[in-house]
């Protein structure tokens, strides 16, 4: 009798701590893998010649900047239509990281925000 109440007792002990053993709920199974790669290979194959006709134009508009309003506004115009993001990454597909299709301009030293910090 002792024998059968020690063999229940282990395999309740066992079953009990058998999903600890096993992946964690937050990991994601290959079919959602893969689903998440073929999504970001996709958009990224949508997204990018759209984002590099941006930067291309933003290049040209630079141009024009340069010569009307200075280096400065040159650079801002440059950087906001080239910086950002580029490619659809598996954490875009799932929500953890946003698109930045305009990118921010670097602060000179002499504006207003980089005196403040």
């Amino acid at each position: 009798m002792r024998q059968v109440l020690a063999v229940m007792v282990t395999l309740g002990l066992l079953t009990l701590s058998t999903p600890s053993w096993a992946g964690s709920a937050s990991e994601e199974s290959t079919l959602g893998q893969v689903g998440t790669g073929v999504g970001s290979v996709v958009g990224s194959a949508v997204y990018f010649p759209f984002k590099a006709a941006f930067c291309i134009l933003g290049g040209i508009g630079s141009g024009v900047t340069l010569v009307a309003a200075g280096p400065e506004s040159a650079n801002k115009v440059a950087s906001a239509s080239c910086r950002g993001t580029w490619a659809i990454t598996p954490d875009v597909v799932k929500g953890k990281e946003s698109i930045h299709f305009v990118g921010e301009a670097p602060r000179s030293p002499d504006s207003k925000e980089a005196r403040v910090k």
